[in-house]
């Protein structure tokens, strides 16, 4: 071999000195794909919603086949990787039925109408799933264990594919895990580690704060239906992130698998938050802001009243003071749980000022048509903006505050445990902070138009799938030594069509 290298090295050097031409047209050579240092023979696929392949508001198949785990699986077969085997559903509409009614989170998946303005695509139909009986649920095991809803500590947690949770308030049960536990009292962990994986993927803390974010910054102590909790940092296994987080990479290492971690993007990067936008009154006559400001006065003079008695700052009587004016794209009036409380003062006197860009108002405000919600009044002659439809600038805060610790945890359990890491925070904040060129396509996070999420606002769009793919594929050759090549983004869609076979 080496006689034969240095002989074509001889031969080029002759060529070169014989020729007065460039060799333009040279054919690069074509590095061969192989797995480096891992062992891909068994790939198991532990997370959420984005694992599972999500997208559009719902899960239905040619999503689960679009999934970055999938794309992945499918790579990995090239060195040996065996099935990946995911739980299908029945068709490409989606959504589960449970007892006749739709479960939360679990509804038919959407589809872009045509109108990029419009934050609520139509339907593509009913839901059409009913969970599976346990004594005919799938039969497993399965590779993408990815399962919609799940926070970290739910991936711990035993009879999270419990049929009887379902029945619970809340529920202790997932239903698309309900479909293909292997035992009621399993967890999902447990059916992952039970396939002896030779290497995993690991996405998982999104929903940790992502619920919390959607509601508006709602607790489930504000909200028992729509709030949900940020997951603390503390706590033992199955309670806080950290400690549930290092019991899941410890675990998943401990016969010697190798596996890619990926971190949390903060949610003020994604379309569900950032479409509407903090003014999103498309015009307001001069008569109109007279109105509205007549209509406000007597809450004006009452923040006076409070900041005359020491009650309140001027800082903050200026802060909570709605004035409108005339013009296009103006704010509207939310509450503002943080503001002073001043109603021992008045009871009409409530925690409320007009919203500003430091603030996001959810893109599910919106209805199904375009500024439908604003346009009924909500935040400006009807009252405010309610909690659970806007994100404060003191709750983006929290968020970040726990996103960050979550990714300190995350990259230094992969530096321990010699894992790959994807941070999915740097590549989702390069897509809204001016998007991702490639060839002749440009992604962004534009709602609907940019290419790179679905019409939910929160989940990507098939080529953003594609996209992480490719991110997990460059970690995984950096840490291993493999030789993965990315797919062509080109070749994955942007939405799915209203109509799928």
């Amino acid at each position: 071999m080496i006689k034969n290298f240095k002989w074509l090295v001889l031969v080029s050097l002759t060529f070169i000195a014989c020729s007065s031409n460039d060799d333009d047209d040279a054919t690069p050579v074509e590095v061969p794909v192989t797995a480096g240092s891992a062992d891909f023979t068994k790939y198991v696929a532990l997370g959420n919603s984005l694992t599972a392949g999500y997208s559009d508001g719902a899960l239905f198949i040619a999503g689960q086949q679009g999934s970055y785990t999938n794309i992945l699986a499918q790579q990995f077969s090239l060195v040996g990787g065996g099935e990946f085997k995911i739980p299908f559903m029945k068709d490409n509409i989606g959504g589960i039925l449970f007892g006749g009614t739709q479960r939360p989170g679990f509804g038919p998946r959407l589809y872009f109408t045509g109108n990029s303005a419009s934050p609520a695509a139509a339907v593509a139909g009913p839901p059409t799933t009913e969970v599976a009986d346990p004594s005919t649920s799938l039969a497993g095991p399965y590779n993408n264990m990815g399962v919609p809803g799940a926070k970290s500590f739910h991936l711990l947690a035993p009879g999270y594919g419990n049929i009887s949770g379902l029945f619970a308030v809340p529920p202790t049960a997932n239903p698309y895990f309900v479909r293909f536990a292997s035992s009621p009292g399993t967890s999902i962990l447990a059916d992952a580690l039970a396939q002896n994986p030779t290497f995993f993927s690991l996405w998982i803390g999104n929903n940790d704060v992502l619920g919390y974010a959607t509601a508006g910054g709602m607790n489930v102590a504000q909200d028992p239906v729509f709030g949900s909790d940020i997951t603390p940092s503390a706590g033992p296994p199955g309670v806080g992130f950290d400690a549930t987080y290092t019991f899941l990479v410890e675990s998943l290492t401990a016969s010697g698998a190798k596996g890619v971690v990926a971190n949390i993007p903060y949610v003020n990067t994604i379309p569900f938050f950032t479409t509407v936008g903090y003014n999103p009154i498309p015009e307001l006559t001069q008569a109109q802001a007279d109105q509205l400001n007549a209509g406000y006065a007597a809450y004006n003079g009452g923040l006076q009243a409070a900041k005359n008695l020491g009650i309140i700052t001027e800082e903050e009587r200026l802060q909570r003071a709605i004035v409108f004016t005339a013009g296009k794209k103006k704010p509207v009036v939310m509450v503002d749980e943080y503001l002073t409380d001043i109603t021992s003062l008045n009871p009409a006197l409530i925690k409320m000022r007009l919203t500003t860009s430091q603030d996001y108002i959810v893109l599910s405000s919106q209805g199904t048509s375009a500024q439908s919600f604003i346009a009924a009044g909500n935040g400006t002659a009807a009252g405010p903006l309610s909690d659970r439809w806007v994100l404060s600038k003191n709750e983006v805060a929290e968020l970040k505050t726990a996103t960050d610790a979550y990714n300190v945890t995350i990259k230094a359990l992969a530096t321990s445990k010699n894992l790959a890491f994807v941070d999915a925070n740097a590549v989702l904040s390069q897509v809204f902070n001016g998007g991702i060129r490639f060839d002749n396509y440009h992604l962004s996070s534009s709602y609907a138009v940019g290419g790179a999420f679905s019409m939910d606002g929160v989940h990507p769009s098939p080529r953003g799938y594609a996209l992480i793919a490719n991110k997990f594929m460059e970690a995984i050759n950096a840490k291993y030594g493999s030789t993965f090549r990315p797919v062509d983004l080109g070749k994955y869609k942007v939405q799915y069509p209203a109509t799928l076979n």
